[in-house]
């Protein structure tokens, strides 16, 4: 199946796994034979789970009928990186007005590049990162104001 060289403690050795089945491992180590049992502990996965905030839809009113106001400060916000990456390209500048589903940027993560859209409409404030930058889960990557 498998050849590998490990060198331990100075001394070097010659792996070839010949055969594995369930937690029976048949290997030859410098020649000689070996069954090994191998305690198979099951670990959770080191990938994220990439979880996207919910987009929500523009209220449609009737002719004549207001929409309910906020506050200045509750219109403004944060798009957030998604998963730790590294920022490709800037779709957007400050001061650009933007749409819900509007391309923002492209990140690197895990040798894929992601597209980051834009949650909500409104006024791109700051963009406190730049291409090639690294960023880390959770990271502001735009701040869009109303």
């Amino acid at each position: 199946m498998k050849k590998y060289k490990f060198t331990i403690h100075g001394n070097e050795y010659e792996v070839h796994i010949k055969n594995v089945e369930d937690n029976i491992i048949e290997l030859e180590v410098n020649g000689s034979a070996y069954e090994v049992e191998v305690d198979k502990t099951i670990h959770p996965a080191k990938t994220p789970k990439l979880v996207r905030s919910r987009v929500v839809p523009p209220v449609e009113t009737t002719p004549g009928e207001s929409l309910p106001t906020k506050p200045a400060a509750a219109s403004a916000g944060n798009i957030n990186s998604p998963l730790p990456g590294t920022v490709i390209n800037i779709m957007v500048r400050e001061g650009d007005t933007v749409k819900v589903g509007q391309k923002l940027m492209i990140l690197e993560a895990m040798k894929m590049e992601n597209n980051i859209d834009s949650d909500r409409d409104g006024k791109v404030i700051s963009i406190p990162v730049r291409p090639g930058q690294s960023v880390m889960e959770g990271d502001t990557l735009i701040e869009i104001g109303g």
